[in-house]
């Protein structure tokens, strides 16, 4: 079973950065694309950065620049560095797997599954 475990979360200002981090539990990580996805408070979930099996990435546009997303196979991990942090950016954060046949793929960023609690991100001054 497909299972993450999302941590790394704040509160910060307008400009600061948080590194994300999510544990994945139940299967073998480097066998799936994995991406993080947000979720603002009356918003629907989107994804903002997928990372796949060879480490091609993948940004959404309001993100570019600001956010890096790296994994670690031998230990199971997925981060995401977050950057420049705006207001805008506050949500709840969440990683997900999913398998393409195509080691170069992470996108579409649908149909992605294990969704954890999440961590929140909050950008205020």
């Amino acid at each position: 079973q497909v299972q993450f475990v999302e941590s790394g979360g704040g509160l910060v200002q307008p400009g600061g950065s948080l590194r994300l981090s999510c544990a994945a539990s139940g299967f073998t990580l480097d066998n799936y694309a994995i991406g993080w996805f947000r979720q603002a408070p009356g918003k629907e979930r989107e994804g903002v950065s997928c990372i796949s099996r060879n480490d091609g990435t993948y940004y959404a546009d309001s993100v570019k620049g600001r956010f890096a997303i790296s994994r670690d196979n031998a230990k199971n991990m997925v981060y995401l560095q977050i950057n420049s942090l705006r207001p805008e950016d506050t949500a709840v954060y969440y990683c997900a797997a999913k398998y393409f046949m195509q080691w170069s793929r992470c996108i579409p960023m649908d149909g992605y599954s294990g969704w954890g609690q999440g961590t929140q991100v909050t950008v205020s001054s």
